[in-house]
């Protein structure tokens, strides 16, 4: 029995970026990211409830697509709630209040993630993230 090799986080934000329109990649991100959570990987978990957010999308079913929501607003709750000053996590919730119908309730941390955001682009060092972010918050503006 083989271990899975962890994988690289420019490979999971390709996957990401690709799961918003594919139901079978954010099938893929979800799998992949399976056996991590708060305890082994907080940005791996925040990605992986993000991507369960997304699912939401691809589906029909108003059952299914609230409850894969949830699940995912949950697991990216946990992940923030453990590395609260993550910047990358931070964006992630951004993204999706930013994007959620308003009838679900998820907009409570948006203000507060764009000023925190905002404060820590100087200070990242991963200059791919940085520009990512940065273009981000200059469109949702």
């Amino acid at each position: 029995m083989s271990s899975a090799k962890t994988p690289e986080i420019e490979d999971v934000r390709v996957l990401f970026h690709k799961a918003e329109s594919s139901q079978k990649v954010c099938v893929e991100l979800i799998e992949l990211l399976e056996p991590y959570n708060d305890k082994n990987n907080a940005l791996f978990l925040g990605y992986r409830g993000s991507a369960n957010m997304m699912m939401a999308k691809h589906l029909i079913n108003p059952f299914s697509k609230l409850s894969y929501f949830k699940k995912g607003k949950l697991m990216l709750e946990k992940a923030i709630q453990f590395d609260q000053k993550n910047v990358e996590l931070r964006f992630l919730r951004y993204t999706i209040q930013t994007n959620v119908p308003s009838f679900l309730n998820y907009s409570d941390n948006k203000e507060n993630d764009r000023v925190f955001l905002l404060q820590s682009l100087n200070r990242m060092n991963d200059q791919k993230l940085k520009i990512i972010i940065s273009n981000y918050l200059k469109k949702a503006s």
